[in-house]
């Protein structure tokens, strides 16, 4: 499994492009891989035959490193693969399979075998020539320490899945070990997993529905970001009046020439940039021995998708134009929801924008998306009335938008400060083009 991303360590096969015995060229496409951005390419890096497929589609959470395929150089060498297991790689320096069982290679039993394989090949116990009748099956001994039953670990895992205790079993295999037909044909619920069952028939009909490796990620990532990085919270209201104004003269403009349409996100992208240049210590990260600030405000900007949420990045916004921001945003976004974003695409980022004005959310506060240090979550516009002056009012449209910081990085009156000039870029929005 190669590492698609700089942030990637594990992927998911989603699909294999070459079936085993074909050739392939180096660039050739092997697999669709399903990372923590996005389902990308594996291509090949070298000419040969795809020997064997070692794992096979919908394999999940593969770590970076772990071997996938094996592709040979001639075809005649296909057919040696054709029984290969990752086992056999080391089969020379591991004991023979007829002396040493692992419990996964345990769990492989086809279920309803009386005797474990491993215990099938274990010697059985000597009779008692001083006997002359076999004695009956009994519950299987405690260990000399008195520790717990004997019984093998397939057989402590089915007793723990189905809740059930070993204590008072009768053993069937080699000196009265537990085994798992024993599990099976004795197993007693325990009162805390009948309850258990009983209140999940307590809950109406449901659908699991499995996890992406983006979900995943992005769950960890979320969880990693709340539990260690201290958050804390600055809004503030801008009046967008002006703003939307321009926008709509702006995009007449741009249809009159087929240049497509500005959004109230493209002037926040171009704003959030604008306030890094003015305010640098928020376009930072964290370090234990130092904070790093960069030079350029690469804004991602958070893109939800049937997968999950992918952010992409516009880089060198600063010195971009609204339109070319748009256009570039739009871009991003269709990649994202097609599962085709490119590392390009999402890394590199210093600043995150969230905008989720256009569900009708008014308010609301964002995770920082580590390592960087803040991310604006942008509301909708709503129309308040404002005073003119004297007895004169009127009505104005407004946005709140709420700043997320990582304290280590971003202290509060910093904070404040970005947001003072991402306001006044806001509410005078011809500086943002001059």
């Amino acid at each position: 499994m190669p590492a698609l991303s700089p942030t990637m360590t594990a992927g998911s096969i989603s699909a294999w492009k070459k079936q085993e015995g074909e050739k392939v060229e180096q660039g050739d496409v092997l697999a669709d891989i399903e990372t923590d951005k996005a389902t990308m390419e594996m291509e090949s890096m070298e000419e040969g035959y795809l020997a064997k497929i070692i794992l096979p589609e919908g394999s999940q959470n593969v770590n970076v490193g772990v071997p996938v395929a094996i592709l040979c150089e001639e075809e005649e060498a296909v057919s040696a693969f054709s029984n290969y297991t990752p086992s056999d790689a080391d089969t020379s320096s591991s004991p023979s399979k007829s002396q040493k069982q692992t419990p996964q290679e345990e769990a492989k039993v086809p279920e309803g075998k009386a005797v474990e394989s491993a215990e099938a090949q274990s010697p059985p116990p000597q009779a008692n020539v001083a006997s002359s009748a076999k004695p009956g099956p009994a519950a299987a001994p405690k260990p000399a320490d008195g520790s717990r039953a004997l019984a093998s670990p397939l057989a402590r895992r089915i007793a723990r899945e189905l809740g059930t205790s070993l204590e008072g079993m009768v053993g069937t295999g080699p000196g009265g070990r537990i085994v798992a037909i024993d599990v099976h044909e004795q197993a007693v619920p325990s009162a805390e997993a009948s309850t258990a069952s009983a209140m999940a028939a307590a809950y109406p009909e449901y659908v699991d529905i499995p996890n992406t490796t983006v979900r995943k990620i992005t769950a960890a990532r979320l969880l990693e970001s709340k539990q260690t990085i201290p958050h804390y919270y600055l809004s503030i209201e801008c009046n967008v009046e002006e703003l939307m104004k321009l926008r709509a003269q702006l995009n007449e403009t741009l249809a009159a020439s087929d240049g497509g349409k500005l959004s109230v996100n493209d002037f926040v992208v171009k704003a959030s940039a604008l306030a890094l240049r003015k305010v640098p210590e928020c376009n930072a990260s964290w370090n234990e021995d130092y904070i790093r600030q960069y030079k350029e405000a690469n804004i991602n900007v958070a893109v939800q998708t049937e997968h999950g949420l992918m952010v992409p990045v516009v880089p060198k916004a600063c010195g971009k134009g609204l339109a070319t921001i748009s256009t570039e945003v739009k871009a991003l976004a269709s990649k994202a929801k097609e599962g085709k974003l490119t590392p390009e695409d999402f890394s590199g980022g210093t600043f995150t924008i969230s905008n989720l004005g256009m569900f009708g959310i008014k308010q609301f506060c964002a995770i920082v998306n580590p390592p960087q240090a803040c991310i604006l979550a942008v509301g909708g516009a709503y129309p308040k009335v404002v005073s003119l002056g004297g007895e004169s009012y009127a009505e104005r449209n407004h946005m709140t938008v709420t700043l997320s910081c990582d304290h280590r990085v971003v202290d509060g009156a910093v904070g404040a400060q970005w947001l003072q000039a991402f306001k006044g870029y806001v509410e005078n929005p011809l500086t943002m083009i001059l």
